[in-house]
């Protein structure tokens, strides 16, 4: 199917919704279908088109007079209105791929259809190989070095704004970078190459993790440890299973969190040269498995683990650049994090605090982040006034960042409140909330 006319997928906020992923699991179409119009715009007419079916058997699905059980039927839905096979109890479908992977591993590039619309949004295989032949005589270091600082701009307006409008031009230079291995290249230029294609795949996993489209952004994650094998560079293979591993406690696989941090800490291990700051970093993502899965003592060594490693750290250290975002401040915020997920709210809430005052203010997503867990580790204590104004000042960066795990923070604070919801301050808080962020709360069902 050419790409312009494949079907969109559904809005990253419908596929987490728990309403959404509770009528998928049942398989109960007709409250499928209604969120489907409701919440993605997509009605019942484009609902028969996309899965091959009469609209009158679609407004009988919706009606309550008709249901759909045939496997084929499913799969059709499934493919039509792309919903994650998962999520319907089916395999995984052909296009939760990323179009980006298949350029990556290797296949040649087709030629459009003089008929065929290449999306506006990437570049075509086209501009790709123009691009790869004007730079084949004359890549150098000092193109590698305009490639990670571009990488390094990419994580910059990612904190500030949220990675979803950057995801499409991170792709298109991750595909074009592909491009250029295909090219015979000095070794140092080749390896160099290898490790940006990584960290931009990364990268778009990052984006597609932030967007909680997990699926996605295992897929990325998976790509870039392939790219990074492929220079053997194991230190940027741990920083990506410790992605993988913060991916896990999100969606409450704490099991699978340790096993990927622990496989980043072997490749750490047994790279040359691991840095303090790296095993620092890896320690604290064990403390966050170990303290989803409740192991208490095992999340208060990893803690100091984290710690001891930190303080090790040298001026002269030749911290790979991808990890010198795990400064100070973060480390204590994490360490707060770490006992709020235990429940140790009391020790949790001074260190969240004191890492917020210290915290860039240009990183938006990450003092939301950290503002709603000061928040709900107050709201624990019964500290009800402190918690709404934590929040409430929360959400002025949570408004300036596109991320659905901010709203995630959110959700659950809001949810947290709800024995207090009549309480002044608060129906002050919903009211800001509303304010500044209509269609966050909306989706609350206050």
């Amino acid at each position: 199917m050419p790409e312009a006319d494949r079907p969109q997928e559904l809005p990253a906020r419908l596929l987490t919704d728990p309403e959404m992923l509770h009528a998928c699991r049942v398989r109960d179409f007709a409250r499928v279908f209604r969120l489907v119009k409701t919440r993605a715009g997509i009605y019942p007419s484009m609902i028969a088109r996309r899965c091959e079916l009469t609209p009158s058997r679609v407004g009988e699905v919706i009606a309550g007079r008709r249901q759909l059980l045939h496997m084929d039927v499913v799969e059709r839905i499934a493919d039509g209105l792309r919903i994650p096979g998962h999520m319907l109890g089916l395999a995984r479908r052909s296009w939760e791929t990323p179009q980006a992977l298949v350029v990556t591993e290797r296949e040649a590039p087709q030629e459009p259809e003089p008929d065929q619309q290449t999306p506006a949004s990437l570049p075509g295989p086209d501009v790709d190989s123009i691009l790869a032949l004007a730079t084949r005589t004359s890549l150098s270091t000092a193109t590698l070095e305009a490639f990670r600082s571009s990488i390094e701009d990419y994580w910059r307006r990612d904190d500030q704004h949220g990675g979803e409008a950057l995801r499409p031009a991170i792709v298109g230079q991750l595909r074009y970078v592909v491009g250029l291995l295909k090219e015979s290249r000095p070794p140092s230029i080749q390896n160099g190459l290898y490790g940006i294609a990584a960290e931009l795949a990364r990268l778009t996993g990052w984006t597609y993790f932030d967007a909680r489209q997990y699926n996605q952004a295992r897929a990325y994650f998976t790509e870039a440890l392939q790219l990074a094998k492929e220079s053997d560079d194991r230190q940027f293979m741990a920083n990506v299973l410790a992605c993988m591993s913060l991916q896990a406690t999100y969606q409450d696989k704490p099991a699978d969190s340790l096993a990927f941090v622990t496989a980043a800490q072997d490749q750490a291990r047994s790279a040359l040269g691991t840095t303090p700051r790296v095993l620092s970093m890896l320690s604290m993502r064990e403390a966050f498995a170990h303290a989803t899965l409740g192991n208490r003592d095992s999340t208060h060594r990893a803690i100091g683990e984290a710690h001891r490693h930190f303080e090790q750290i040298g001026v002269s250290d030749p911290d790979p650049s991808w990890v010198n975002y795990f400064d100070e401040p973060k480390l204590i915020v994490d360490t707060g994090i770490a006992h709020g997920r235990l429940g140790e709210a009391a020790t949790a809430e001074p260190l969240i605090a004191d890492a917020l005052r210290r915290e860039d203010r240009t990183n938006q997503r990450g003092r939301a982040f950290h503002a709603f867990w000061l928040a709900r580790t107050q709201l624990d204590q019964g500290k009800l006034d402190q918690a709404c104004d934590t929040a409430t000042q929360a959400l002025v960066p949570a408004s300036a960042v596109a991320s659905e795990r901010v709203s995630g923070h959110l959700r659950e604070f809001y949810d947290q409140l709800a024995p207090h919801r009549q309480e002044p301050v608060a129906l002050a808080f919903e009211a800001r909330l509303r304010e500044l962020l209509p269609p966050v709360s909306g989706s609350l069902h206050p």
